[in-house]
């Protein structure tokens, strides 16, 4: 895909001054920031109107415009049950039954959830579980971002990958969670605009200038085999979708992106309303790159040498309006990183550095956020799949947290020593299928071989397990709130 000198040069003008816009917000979010419950969670301050949007900002980036398109361009929509049909069904879960509970109990970190239901041991080793699960996510968004700016103004893709972590990191260290916050709402708008005009023009190229027209060539001509969204002609693809569904929905309900929303929202019921309206929106904007795949097969049947998403915007946009949505992908990108990066960042200030003598302090917390950063970059810089990534983060918190948290949840625990065997037993057995590059679980036991579990259900079974093995679901007093 070849770009005009000017249009560079336009784009290049536009990007320079949206970051000023994002940093001007940084600025003015610094000055609401006194303590360390003003950069983790805004001082529980944020309003409906805030909080969903960024609940949806957080997860909107490159793995759903980006990375969903082109997985639906070659797969279809079976290929999308991680993200959006599972982080949207995600939302809708924790708003209806995470959410208002987990904001009663006034948290900062989802360790501390973990600290206060069964002790010290429980708090640092879901620290050590949940904070490197982000660093593969963050390394997708990074990777998207260089792989752009490679792309348009041909910067060697390890530079761009360093620039990328310095910009998304600059304005997260100044303002924290109210930085994030305000440029999220602004981010977000953007992309939602752009990807609406996207739709509306490919829908009239494909259908001769009529949107009616286009999406009814679109169903017509598209493969019926591509619209399928969950395969059940095949036992074992329809085990692998639904393992990668609850990878997607469940895995990421303990994840500190999440709860840190919940948790900065200004009341209980603004915290469940905004999981439930960022779910639904969600599920609904992220099937617009999804349509967008299917009909560039349509209108480019031939493969092309770039994400499908950037090309059809180059091809069949107004040069000044491809720019704008260009840098609309910037913004949902860059709402991601600051979000995803603020999160275990604050896992570790108030988790992890307080046992090596390190005070609770804002420059702690800023320190955090350069660890995060510099240890992503490192991940990125390894060159995997951004879907594999996705994934893998994912799993490690479906494995490891999960059962621990919604049994700590609604029960009240006696043994606190459940949650350790359960988050020890799923992590480790995930990380040694990962390292053995085992695909199912425990594929060298016969009978298992013969099931085909997926690696993901099979480990979190175990965790359950671990977990009854302590306490015994008989001896469990349930409760319906914390």
């Amino acid at each position: 895909m070849t770009i005009d000198q000017n249009l560079k040069w336009l784009l290049a003008v536009c990007m320079i001054g949206y970051l000023i816009g994002m940093y001007i917000i940084a600025l003015f979010a610094q000055k609401r920031i006194h303590n360390a419950e003003d950069f983790l969670v805004a001082g529980r301050r944020l309003p409906l109107s805030l909080a969903w949007m960024t609940l949806l900002a957080t997860w909107f980036g490159a793995a759903t415009i980006l990375g969903a398109a082109d997985e639906v361009r070659s797969g279809g929509l079976r290929a999308v049950a991680i993200d959006p049909f599972g982080a949207g069904f995600c939302l809708l879960f924790s708003g209806l039954f995470v959410a208002a509970p987990m904001w009663r109990m006034q948290l900062l970190t989802v360790p501390d959830f973990f600290l206060r239901k069964f002790g010290r041991m429980a708090e640092l080793l879901s620290s050590i579980i949940m904070v490197p699960s982000y660093f593969g996510w963050i390394a997708v968004q990074f990777t998207a971002l260089a792989g752009m700016l490679n792309l348009f103004f041909d910067i060697p893709f390890e530079v761009g990958l360093v620039l990328v972590a310095a910009i998304g990191t600059g304005y997260t260290l100044m303002g924290g969670m109210w930085s994030v916050t305000l440029t999220d709402a602004v981010q977000i708008i953007l992309i939602l605009a752009g990807l609406i005009v996207l739709a509306v023009v490919v829908l009239m190229e494909l259908g001769s200038g009529s949107v009616a027209s286009g999406w009814s060539r679109l169903g017509s001509e598209t493969d019926p085999e591509m619209l399928v969204i969950i395969p059940t002609q095949d036992g074992a693809e329809f085990v692998e979708w639904i393992s990668l569904f609850l990878i997607g929905s469940l895995g990421s309900v303990p994840g500190q992106d999440l709860m840190q929303r919940v948790f900065a929202s200004n009341s209980e019921k603004t915290a469940k309303r905004a999981c439930m309206i960022a779910g639904i929106a969600y599920l609904s904007f992220g099937a617009i790159p999804l349509m967008l795949a299917l009909a560039g097969n349509l209108l480019f049947p031939a493969e092309i040498d770039s994400d499908i998403l950037p090309a059809m915007a180059h091809s069949f946009l107004h040069p000044v309006v491809a720019v704008i949505f260009v840098v609309a992908l910037l913004s949902a990108i860059l709402s991601t990183i600051d979000s995803a990066i603020l999160s275990p960042a604050s896992v570790l200030a108030q988790n992890i550095f307080p046992r090596f003598g390190f005070s609770d302090t804002l420059r702690s917390n800023r320190l955090a956020v350069l660890l995060v950063a510099v240890c992503s970059l490192g991940v990125a810089f390894l060159g995997k799949n951004a879907f594999e990534l996705l994934e893998e983060s994912y799993s490690l918190t479906l494995v490891g947290l999960f059962v621990p948290l919604m049994l700590g949840l609604y029960s009240r625990p006696q043994n606190r020593w459940a949650a350790n065997a359960a988050m020890v037993t799923g992590s480790s057995l995930w990380g040694i299928h990962y390292v053995m590059q085992w695909d199912l679980f425990l594929p060298v036991i016969p009978l298992m071989q013969s099931i085909s579990l997926p690696v993901s259900i099979g480990a979190t079974i175990c965790a359950l397990l671990a977990y009854f093995a302590c306490e015994p679901p008989w001896k469990i007093t349930w409760s319906k709130t914390p």
